[in-house]
Formats: C-alpha cells, structure tokens, sequence
C-alpha cells in the first residue's frame, strides 16, 4: 500500500537527516531550528494518514499511536535523564516515530514481521553504526597504532598539545605522579556508562577549545604525555539517517539477513 502523505514526509524527513548529519559531523551540533521546515510539511502529512488509518482500522490506528507516544517519550527520557542518546539523535528519532509510523511504500526486501517503519530505522541504525569499529580498527593498524583490542575498535591516538582541534571523547585517565611522569588508565566502557547515566559529563575534546581555562590542567597533562587516546564518537544521526534511507528503500537490514540465511539452509 502507497501512503502518498507519508512519501511527501519521507523525502522531508530524509533530506533534513543528510542536512542535520552533515552539520553534526562539521560542528557536533544541530540547532533545534533545523528541524522546523520539516515539521511544517510532516506534522499535517501525519495527521492526515492518521485519519485515513482511522478510517481502515481504529484498532490498527489506535494500536500505532500509542507505541508510537510510548517511543517518543522513551527516547525523551533516555537522551534528558539517562544520557543515552544525543540531542539531536533523540529528537531524529521522536519526529521519526511521530511522523511516518508505517512504511510510506513497500521496500524493495518487502515488509518485516513487524511492519513498523520506526523500529526498522533504528534496527538499521544500529547495524549499520557497527561497520564504524571495522574502519576505524583498520586505520589504527594501517597507521601501526597499539592498543587493547576493544579501544582499537572505537579509538585512536592523537597529538596532546593539538586535542582541542580533534572531535571524539577522552578514553584515557592521566595522573602525574611526584616524579613528574605521566601514568595512563583506559576508562572502561562500563564506567563511562555509568558516568552518562549519573549525569557526569565525559572528557570532549571541543570543550577543552571552547573553555581552556577550565581545562588547563587537562591540557597540560596532554601535551605532556604526547598522545591521548580518544573515541571517535561518530555522530549517532549519521546512522540514524542511513537507517532511515535503507528502511524506506530496502526495508529491514535484519529481515533481508535472515531470508538471504534461511534461503542458504534450504
């Protein structure tokens, strides 16, 4: 079935994803103004496909409006009070859920067990940011930087006396001691989620350019070791947007794998 409203808003939506990626990459910030002209085309797209749902089936209607304010406020909760997502990942994800609840056509792949179009973006999402490890892994072995395994995956080092002009957070701890050297830790990832979920804002790097005054002992210490290993941190929209185009062209990534696996058994 063909929803032509909520084409209109897919092509609204996806194009403000690639403008909000491209800002979050350059900048790691998107003002909440980027979403407006958006909106304006979405809002009343939803309202009407919502009528015509209305119109087929109450109970399905009903049923996707529900698990979609149940969503929004998830997300809501999980990027204000736990810290799990960024802003502007979170509200990606509200207006998306909010917006186009069902898939606007039928996916080249067909549709999934669940034909739900938000949990289809965010599963896609999700796979397709674990490609991310692959390269950057990859780079520090190209580039013969060591390290344990598992911070390869998701960082590099850089220069000390230059990580203000780096995007990516902290995942080093340094102390000096008496002597005057320089001891390292790796903050362990679940530390980090628990710093996230207490509110304790992690090491970024572009907060040492915007206040260093308030880091001058950090930077000191940074310059003083030479390099700092830090997280990349790709911004979580750019998945999010290609988790949006691949839903809405291909369908679910995770239903493509499993009928290309269950066609190799047969």
């Amino acid at each position: 079935m063909i929803y032509p409203t909520l084409v209109l808003s897919s092509v609204a939506i996806g194009l403000t994803l690639l403008y909000a990626s491209v800002m979050d990459v350059r900048e790691r910030r998107v003002p909440f103004r980027t979403w407006y002209p958006m909106l304006v085309i979405a809002l009343p797209m939803v309202l009407v496909s919502y009528i015509e749902l209305f119109g087929d089936s109450v109970r399905f209607a009903a049923g996707l409006l529900v698990l979609s304010a149940m969503l929004c406020v998830f997300y809501y909760v999980a990027s204000a009070y736990l810290h799990l997502f960024g802003g502007a990942d979170a509200w990606a994800m509200i207006f998306i859920t909010a917006c186009i609840p069902v898939f606007p056509i039928e996916p080249w792949s067909g549709y999934p067990i669940i034909p739900y179009l938000p949990l289809s973006v965010i599963m896609n999402a999700v796979l397709l940011n674990l490609v991310t490890p692959v390269g950057i892994f990859a780079m520090n072995c190209i580039r013969g930087n060591r390290g344990p395994l598992r911070y390869m995956l998701v960082g590099f080092p850089v220069a000390g006396d230059t990580i203000q002009d780096e995007f990516g957070f902290v995942m080093e701890e340094l102390t000096e001691n008496v002597d005057g050297t320089i001891a390292r830790r790796y903050l362990s990832f679940t530390e980090a989620i628990r710093r996230m979920i207490r509110g304790e804002r992690r090491l970024y790097t572009r907060d040492f350019k915007r206040n260093p005054e308030e880091y001058a002992d950090e930077l000191r210490k940074y310059r003083k070791a030479g390099t700092v290993w830090i997280s990349y941190g790709v911004p979580f929209i750019v998945p999010i947007c290609a988790g949006f185009i691949t839903a809405i062209i291909f369908g679910d990534i995770m239903t493509i794998v499993l009928q290309a696996l269950s066609g190799v058994v047969s």
